[in-house]
Parts: C-alpha cells; sequence; structure tokens
C-alpha cells in the first residue's frame, strides 16, 4: 500500500491522544507520540506519508508482519459467527487454538489456559506453581521482564520493578548467566554456566529448598537483553527443579511462536518446563491473547480441586479465531524456517560484519529474528554507551542513534544501552538488508559518543 499524506487528520488523531490516552511506562508531559495512519507487512506509515520498515515488531509481536490478509479474513469470519462467548464453554475456536498450541509445546505441555496477554500469563503460571507444591517463593533472574501486573511485576528483575516493589511479594532474585558482563569472573561460556548454576543452587539452599515453588525464566532473556544462555544452562535448571522439588517456568511469551526459528526456544535447548508461558506471536498481536501451556502431573493437581483463578475473557473467540490462523500461516508459509534461515544466513553475518565497522558495538548476541547489539563507549573497557536505565541527557547517545534510524526510515527496539533486530518473521531478505543498511547508518552516530 502506498501512504497517502493526511497531516489534517493526524493532526487530530495526535490531539485527541494528547488529551485523553493516558500511555504506559511514560512521563504523560514528556512524549510524543507518533500518529500512525496505517501499516503492512513489515511497514507502518504517518500522516506525513512517511515510511518505516519496523525492526520492533510492535512490541515483539507482530511476528507475520501487519494486516496479514488470512488472519484479519479469520477475524471478520469469527465475528460473523460468534463475536463472544464466556469462558466455561467449549467454543470451537478457543478448542482448536488450544489444540494447535498443544501441538507445538514441548513434551505433555498439553493443557493450555488462555489468559489476555502475558503479563496474566505470569500471573497464573505462579499461582498454579504455588498451589501445586504448596509453597510460597518464586526465584527469578536479575535483568527480566515478565510483565506490569503486581505480582509479574516484582518478578521482573529490571528497574521497572523498583516503583512497585513491594518487598513482600515473595520473590527472590538470582544472577543468570551474561558472559559478556560476567558476574561470576568466567572467561569462557563454560565457566559462564557452571557458576551461574552453582550461584543458583546455592540461592535455592539458603533460601530453603522447601519454601520454593518455582523458578521462572524467559527462556532467552527478551527486553532485557536477548542474552542466549550457554550450552547446558537450562537443563542445568530443569534438573535443579526435579532434584528440590521446584516447578521450572519457562516464559516464552516474547521468544514464543517462531522468533527463535524454532516454534518454541525450548526447542533450542531440549527442556520442557512445568509451566510454559506465552502471548505476542501467538497470535501476532492481532487481538490480545496469552496463555499457560501446563504440564500433566500439574493439570492433574487440579483434576478434582477446583482451580481458583480465572479471566472473564479467557479464551475469547475473536482472540483465538486470530491464533488458529496464524498458526496456519505460519505453518503454510514457512515462516518459522524462514527465521531461521534468515536469522543464520544474513542477520548473524551482517551484524557481525556492523561490529567490526562500528567501535560503538561491543557485543552482537542472537538467534533467528531475535538478536541485540549492545552499544558501547570503549570495547576494551565495555561501558555502556549510556549508564544503566539512563534518562534525560545521559540518555542523549542511544536518543541520536535511534532518532537517526528512524530519519533513515527504520523504527528501532532500543532498551538502555542496546538495540534489539527484532523484525517480523516472515519479513523477506529483500526488506531484512534493507533494514540492516539504515542500521548501519544509524550506527555512526552512536560511534561519535566511542572514546
Amino acid at each position: 500500500m502506498t501512504p497517502q499524506p493526511n497531516p489534517e487528520a493526524g493532526a487530530a488523531v495526535k490531539a485527541a491522544d494528547r488529551d485523553h490516552v493516558f500511555h504506559s511506562w511514560s512521563a504523560q508531559e514528556l512524549i510524543d507520540p507518533l500518529a500512525v495512519a496505517g501499516a503492512e507487512g513489515s511497514y507502518f506509515w504517518d500522516y506525513d506519508g512517511r515510511r518505516y520498515l519496523d525492526f520492533s515488531s510492535g512490541l515483539v509481536y507482530t511476528n507475520v508482519g501487519y494486516q496479514h490478509p488470512k488472519i484479519v479474513a479469520a477475524i471478520q469470519e469469527q465475528a460473523a459467527k460468534m463475536t463472544t462467548f464466556a469462558p466455561a464453554f467449549a467454543i470451537e475456536a478457543r478448542s482448536e487454538a488450544a489444540r494447535l498450541i498443544a501441538e507445538r509445546t514441548p513434551g505433555d505441555l498439553d493443557k493450555i489456559f488462555f489468559t489476555n496477554g502475558g503479563a496474566d500469563a505470569v500471573e497464573h503460571a505462579v499461582r498454579m506453581a504455588r498451589l501445586h507444591t504448596g509453597r510460597p517463593k518464586v526465584l527469578s533472574a536479575y535483568r527480566s521482564y515478565h510483565g506490569g501486573t503486581q505480582q509479574a511485576v516484582n518478578i521482573t528483575g529490571d528497574p521497572r520493578r523498583w516503583a512497585s516493589d513491594s518487598g513482600t511479594a515473595g520473590v527472590v532474585h538470582f544472577w543468570a548467566p551474561y558472559l559478556y558482563r560476567s558476574r561470576f569472573y568466567a572467561e569462557t561460556e563454560e565457566q559462564e554456566c557452571a557458576r551461574a548454576l552453582e550461584h543458583l543452587e546455592t540461592t535455592i539452599r539458603f533460601e530453603g529448598p522447601s519454601t520454593v515453588a518455582a523458578i521462572i525464566l524467559e527462556t532467552i532473556p527478551g527486553t532485557a537483553g536477548i542474552m542466549v544462555p550457554p550450552p547446558g544452562y537450562l537443563a542445568g535448571v530443569r534438573e535443579l527443579c526435579d532434584t528440590y522439588g521446584i516447578v521450572f517456568v519457562l516464559d516464552e511469551v516474547m521468544a514464543g511462536f517462531g522468533r527463535t526459528g524454532e516454534w518454541f526456544a525450548a526447542d533450542l535447548f531440549g527442556v520442557t518446563p512445568d509451566l510454559l508461558t506465552f502471548a505476542k506471536g501467538v497470535n501476532s498481536g492481532y487481538v490480545p491473547l496469552g496463555g499457560v501451556a501446563i504440564s500433566g502431573a500439574i493439570a492433574e493437581t487440579f483434576g478434582k480441586r477446583p482451580y481458583p483463578g480465572g479471566l472473564t475473557y479467557s479464551g475469547h473467540p475473536l482472540a483465538c479465531a486470530a491464533a488458529v490462523a496464524t498458526i496456519e500461516v505460519m505453518a503454510e508459509e514457512g515462516v518459522v524456517e524462514n527465521a531461521a534461515r534468515l536469522g543464520a544466513d544474513v542477520v548473524g553475518p551482517e551484524l557481525r560484519a556492523l561490529a567490526e565497522r562500528h567501535p560503538s558495538v561491543g557485543e552482537v548476541r542472537g538467534t533467528g529474528m531475535f538478536w541485540a547489539l549492545e552499544l558501547v563507549r570503549d570495547r576494551e573497557t565495555r561501558e555502556p554507551l549510556v549508564p544503566y536505565n539512563a534518562a534525560g541527557e545521559a540518555n542523549a547517545p542511544m536518543a541520536a542513534f535511534a532518532a537517526a534510524a528512524k530519519k533513515g526510515g527504520l523504527w528501532p527496539f532500543v532498551n538502555m544501552n542496546r538495540t534489539h533486530v527484532v523484525p517480523p518473521c516472515n519479513i523477506s531478505e529483500a526488506e531484512l538488508k534493507e533494514g540492516l543498511a539504515a542500521l548501519d547508518a544509524a550506527l555512526s552516530v552512536a560511534d561519535e559518543h566511542t572514546r
């Protein structure tokens, strides 16, 4: 679709937003939201006719891009057939979505509890783990994000937790592996893995294994930096959970449904959790949907004992119809395979080539359509381009980089001192190279702030 400029309409949209919309994670008077006129495939555009290649996939959820005609048609067909129905009933779209998801989840995660998104999926996974074990505590990693609801944000290990941290949420944080900024003085992946597992086991022992209900990890942390765990780490966590009777929860809200070049990132590591949370890519974000995939053992806990939780819109027919269509599109069009191939053949090599040209790039890491560039002032010291949780003037170098990317027609995903390369999983090779060329140009602005 060719964008048609309509600045008057854009001004009206912007004015209504500024008068009435309260935006998340923002100081309301300090933001300037872009008024978006439309979107299709890997692109969106504003009311002035400027088009942007979306290297953020919305919030890393448009795994099959914007306005895929088959998913739009499925939502329209479901709306004509049945717009909504209460969750206590068996509904075709809900049943089929659950079946298709269960077919793709690892191991025996064959029961699906539907939620409205990722945060409430985490809330319910934690509740299930606590009820299943009769234990109160949850262990989660620093450098993680699990959602904005009260329990999920307390489980989160980044600064978004701080304002809501009650100190009484039953959450204990630990360090997960991250060799580039190792907390364990490791020099190799093998050392980082072994020392991270030793640290986790020590944490379990000192907290008291009989008090720990669950360990929750993003299979590959997303917003926190796309730190792919070293070989053996997730298997080691699985073993610790089995040893101490702890429920192992993998958060695949961002990493799931093809993002890593597999249906689920757990498949990259040959690990099956007891509970797996999902959202975002399950239906490319077209209608809000999330859920928990549940193992047989935990499902059995609630076989004759009611599960004390639910949502009015659990398994909403429109959302589930979109999920069915999305999964079918991904299978028919080879979307997962496309993410794996382009990640290995194009993104990885091109980003490593960018790192050689740009002194601001400290590390490249990722897989599939799930990559991060860690930007630094000094490669030798690994000093971040901006301080941890920087704002205002302290964040100026990253703000300048992001502005340069947008000026070049690329919409980046930026968090702290990183930019993430997370385009739609069905992006074409030509589009990908277009975006990487724009990224190359924008990194020259980041280079200006290096030593």
